[in-house]
């Protein structure tokens, strides 16, 4: 690969430290032009190929409206606790299931990327919604922010003033990106892109897009969520995916040494082929990941539903009862209520019949207010979901 220069530093003030603000040339790359090998091209191929498998599973697959909840959630999980937030997706279902009680802040940045995400889908796909666009990323980082740690600082709006990646301090920072004064000009050309002809594969362009957004860090916080989530929009926009069913960030989480290796290679030597060759690398694992995790957990769920049915105490109640798990994983009895519709004694039978039935687990220990899970389910859903200690959080 020729050596290609991808952007120009600005000095710049921050503090009163004079620092150098990275500013990237529009895409797509040149002088060079991107170089697709054959080996890239073959990558390409197999990432396009495991795209169509993924697409396939959704379109087999009986509710597709809970494989969609299952892997929205966990990539808002994953993908939130990238930036630090220490809650679970058990944390979030339980929260869910319980309704009344207030989130705590980490429960509610996740919840805020849930909304996040069906905000800008809903978008999208409506006719009078707005188009992909930088005032959809606004909007959108907007829902993104609202009453959680950083929602100080200006959700929803480009930022006027420095920030910074890594270090202490500008001086020692890993990374700065461009200036505020020339956000507009940045912008307005990555916008220009996303809508502009390129006989780029348009998954390599969505690779493209995500280091090109993460380079220009438009907002003072929630960056890296919007950056990732562009990603899926782009998917279905570019029609690679019928449904958001691909979702990065578990791979960028298990292989964040290299993401970061990947995104600096880019802004320093010009080396968007090692990128693209790992971002197609995610795309392939992750699809087919999601492909054998639905086949799991509906192979899961038509063993337990043939096994639920073949109880002599079986009640409509409970059958309905499991019919909703997978949407609602973890359950209480006031939860049960509303979910079927029922008193609290139907509701109350119906757990009891799902728990000897091995459906349901209690998971409290509570006399009063006990709280269940379908937990053979919720154990292949979480996998990859749990925190892994203290890691250290990326960019913001």
């Amino acid at each position: 690969m020729s050596r290609r220069t991808t952007g120009q530093y600005e000095r710049t003030t921050i503090s009163g430290e004079e620092v150098a603000a990275f500013v990237p040339h529009p895409l797509p790359p040149a002088a060079p032009a991107l170089a697709l090998d054959a080996r890239l091209i073959e990558k390409v191929k197999a990432a396009e190929q495991a795209l169509a498998r993924l697409a396939l599973a959704g379109e087999m697959v009986p509710s597709l409206d809970w494989f969609l909840y299952a892997f929205v959630r966990k990539e808002a999980v994953v993908s939130s606790q990238i930036e630090g937030t220490q809650a679970t997706l058990v944390d979030l279902l339980t929260f869910e299931a319980e309704g009344s009680v207030a989130p705590n802040a980490d429960v509610e940045e996740v919840c805020n990327y849930v909304d996040a995400l069906s905000f800008a889908r809903t978008q999208l796909s409506s006719p009078k919604g707005l188009p992909l666009s930088m005032r959809l990323l606004n909007q959108t980082h907007k829902r993104l922010m609202r009453g959680v740690r950083g929602a100080e600082r200006r959700p929803g709006e480009v930022r006027r003033s420095q920030n910074w990646i890594g270090g202490s301090r500008p001086g020692n920072a890993a990374f700065v990106p461009p200036p505020p004064h020339a956000l507009a000009d940045a912008l307005g050309a990555f916008e220009k892109y996303l809508h502009a002809d390129d006989a780029l594969p348009p998954l390599v362009r969505a690779g493209l897009a995500h280091v090109q957004f993460e380079t220009i860090h438009p907002y003072l916080d929630g960056n890296g969520r919007i950056g990732r989530l562009l990603v899926t929009l782009l998917l279905e926009h570019w029609k690679l995916l019928g449904k958001p069913l691909l979702y990065l960030s578990s791979f960028f989480k298990r292989h964040r040494a290299d993401y970061y290796r990947r995104l600096s290679a880019v802004r320093t030597d010009g080396d968007w082929e090692g990128w693209i060759d790992f971002f197609l690398d995610g795309v392939s694992t992750i699809a087919d990941e999601a492909v054998a995790s639905a086949r799991d957990l509906f192979a899961l769920v038509a063993a337990d539903r043939a096994r639920v049915l073949e109880l002599d105490r079986m009640s409509v109640a409970a059958v309905r009862l499991f019919e909703l798990l997978p949407r609602h994983p973890i359950v209480t009895a006031a939860s049960v209520m509303k979910l079927i519709t029922t008193s609290k004694p139907t509701a109350g039978r119906a757990i009891e019949a799902l728990v000897e039935a091995g459906v349901l687990v209690e998971t409290t220990g509570k006399k009063r207010d006990r709280g269940y899970a379908y937990k053979s389910y919720l154990d292949r859903l979480r996998v990859g979901t749990d925190l892994d200690g203290k890691s250290p959080r990326m960019a913001p």
